[in-house]
């Protein structure tokens, strides 16, 4: 007697029905760095050590004191005294006084006094003097310490699908092994006396095995990893036998033919075998109505139907994401794009449809065009086309011109979140606490305050982090306003504790501002533009009005004021080394270095938005976040950060 489906279900009910005796629970294991590609994160990775771990020169030349070679001309160059030659890999042993220069390496550490390199082209040595032809500005030619990644950055974020930019940037802070989401293992079995492997020769009403190979491939991309198991002929024994073979060494069986209600077809006979057995069979689907799903101590089997189109709708939507999810992969591995039909279409009522289109550019915008005829069985119908169309099971007609979402095969979907702007590892918390919520991508580019102004006005960004300082004393919105952004809020942030930063133990006895004009005191600046920056001239043009100087005067009589660092951690690096005595930055990172701190006060980061951007679900659920208890809590655990009163608060910028 024939066995005909039984009930069928629904895709919904499917996927019911199989977590009521199926739960996916991840594994982590721990990898060396070599081998992590294409792995999936399970633990945010912190940089070890800065990179650069030391201010370096970027170019062959000699080091200077900038200042020294501003009247440098071709016909009147400026003639500087060599003091010594600095080694890549070694400490320079000797300061860089006003009037000498140090012949420096690429990649060489840059010795104390010098803030910039002159590139050996525009220079001519003569004996132990050099003549100088072309002017340096502070910081030319040089990279600060920690401009390109800080200790204790969040340099990786869990959840995060590594390739070999994640990898290099985790070899260059040093760390040699990750721990990721183990790849769930997933056994691939064909049925069928008909089939043939491909290499062999192909005998009459023989065909090769598509399936096979086709979702295993799907496996790998999906993040699982394949074992083949070969092809089981039309034998229920041999079937059983090689399905019990695989769930002693898989995860997840995935078996392909022998579903359907036709006399040869009897594997829900063979999967009902393995208890608690079959629980679907038949899943109001097109493609793909033949499908059954069975679990065996705990472990799902998932028989698809033989159709290479139907075999891989059914997986595209049921197992896919299961894998997914094991491997700690994102929901959707394929991009989605909004377009209108270019025919009429008529669905098969009361059964969910999965519609292979092609995608076409027009001048206004995308249209699609279904794959016309048949094509369950065809195996062109997946490998030449750009993706599909999902028509709910009570739909039974979309009119040309109809706007539809095609999920497509390829291409990685955007991010769902684009923060450029200054980098605060309050941002990191941010968004490690919104990914646990929510899986969204996220894209951080550290561009420093305005940058992510600037990037903000031109539409590039969906969120900037910014910290500048008005001279009325009041944070960003001044600045934001003079930049002539429209149509964009800030959300006031949190509070960043900025003070001097000295020696362990303070062996200067360094006060304040003030100190800066001692002989015996060396001074690390920050770069122009930058909101420390702002900051530190705010108040040494208080000392310069208290001592009745000019600020330029105030100026030129501190030791290293136009020696600039790029970051907090430049500025640090130099006060732990010894190069200077005291520069400005934030409590956390004078913590991080073990170096004493005096605070000075508490500065304002902010988010700036634009309000077409204020609708998107990810910058709505990010604004959650930022006021949410948990984020206080999490933020209060790193010293010199919190949420304080206006924390959330909104202003029009018109």
């Amino acid at each position: 007697m024939r066995k005909v489906f039984r009930d069928v279900v629904t895709v919904d009910e499917a996927r019911r029905l199989l977590f009521n005796h199926f739960s996916p629970r991840r594994k982590t294991e721990v990898v060396p760095l070599h081998l992590a590609a294409g792995r999936v994160l399970a633990k945010d990775v912190y940089a070890l050590t800065d990179v650069p771990p030391f201010d370096r020169a970027t170019m062959d030349g000699y080091a200077v004191r900038a200042e020294d070679t501003f009247e440098a001309e071709e016909d009147s160059p400026a003639t500087l005294k060599v003091a010594g030659t600095v080694e890549a890999g070694k400490r320079p042993e000797l300061e860089v006084e006003s009037g000498k220069a140090m012949e420096i390496a690429t990649g060489a550490m840059m010795p104390k006094g010098a803030n910039a390199v002159v590139m050996v082209e525009f220079t001519r040595r003569r004996g132990d003097e050099i003549d100088i032809f072309k002017p340096v500005s502070p910081g030319e030619n040089v990279m600060y310490a920690g401009s390109d990644v800080m200790a204790g950055e969040l340099i990786a974020r869990e959840g995060t699908e590594l390739t070999h930019r994640e990898i290099g940037v985790m070899a260059a802070c040093g760390i040699s092994e990750v721990e990721v989401y183990c790849r769930p293992k997933v056994a691939v079995i064909s049925t069928g006396n008909e089939l043939v492997k491909p290499g062999e020769k192909l005998g009459e009403g023989k065909i090769y095995d598509v399936n096979s190979y086709s979702i295993a491939a799907a496996v790998e991309e999906n993040g699982g990893e394949a074992i083949l198991m070969g092809i089981a002929r039309d034998n229920e024994e041999e079937m059983r036998s090689l399905i019990a073979k695989a769930l002693r060494e898989a995860d997840i069986v995935i078996t392909s033919g022998s579903t359907s209600a036709g006399a040869g077809d009897v594997m829900y006979r063979i999967l009902d075998d393995f208890q608690p057995g079959v629980i679907v069979h038949g899943i109001a689907i097109k493609p793909g109505k033949p499908a059954v799903i069975a679990v065996s101590d705990s472990k799902p089997i998932f028989g698809l139907p033989g159709y290479p189109t139907s075999a891989m709708t059914v997986f595209e939507v049921i197992v896919a994401p299961i894998i997914r999810e094991l491997a700690g992969r994102r929901e959707s591995s394929g991009a989605k794009v909004r377009a209108r039909l270019a025919i009429k279409i008529f669905s098969a009522e009361g059964r969910r449809e999965y519609l292979p289109v092609n995608v076409v550019e027009g001048a206004e915008g995308y249209s699609a065009y279904p794959v016309s005829g048949s094509y369950s069985g065809a195996v062109t119908a997946f490998a030449f086309t750009d993706g599909f169309v999902e028509i709910p099971e009570n739909v039974v007609m979309l009119e040309e011109g109809d706007e539809v979402e095609v999920r497509l095969f390829s291409h990685l979907k955007p991010a769902d979140l684009m923060i450029i702007g200054s980098h605060c590892i309050g941002v990191d918390i941010l968004l490690s606490i919104l990914w646990k919520k929510k899986p969204y991508t996220s894209k951080v580019i550290n561009v420093g305050s305005t940058g992510g102004i600037l990037a903000v006005k031109r539409g590039e960004a969906d969120i900037a982090g910014t910290h500048l300082l008005d001279e009325s004393g009041v944070y960003n919105e001044p600045v934001v306003r003079r930049y002539g952004v429209r149509d964009a809020v800030l959300v006031k942030g949190y509070l960043r504790e900025q003070g001097l930063i000295v020696a362990n133990g303070n062996p200067k006895s360094i006060k304040g501002f003030e100190d800066l004009l001692r002989e015996d005191v060396t001074f690390i600046n920050r770069n122009r533009g930058s909101g420390t920056r702002i900051l530190i001239d705010m108040y040494l043009r208080e000392v310069a009005e208290r001592k009745g100087l000019s600020f330029n005067e105030l100026t030129a009589s501190i030791k290293g004021y136009s020696i600039e660092a790029k970051t907090h951690t430049s500025v640090a690096v130099a006060v732990a080394s010894g190069k200077a005595d005291v520069g400005v930055g934030i409590r956390s990172v004078a913590s991080q270095y073990g170096l004493d701190f005096i605070p000075l006060r508490s500065e304002e980061y902010d988010f700036l938005i634009r309000k077409d951007r204020l609708e998107k679900k990810a910058v709505r659920d990010f604004l959650e976040c930022l006021t949410s208890e948990e984020f206080a809590e999490e933020l209060e655990k790193v010293e010199g950060l919190r949420v304080y009163e206006r924390t959330g608060e909104v202003i029009e910028i018109d």
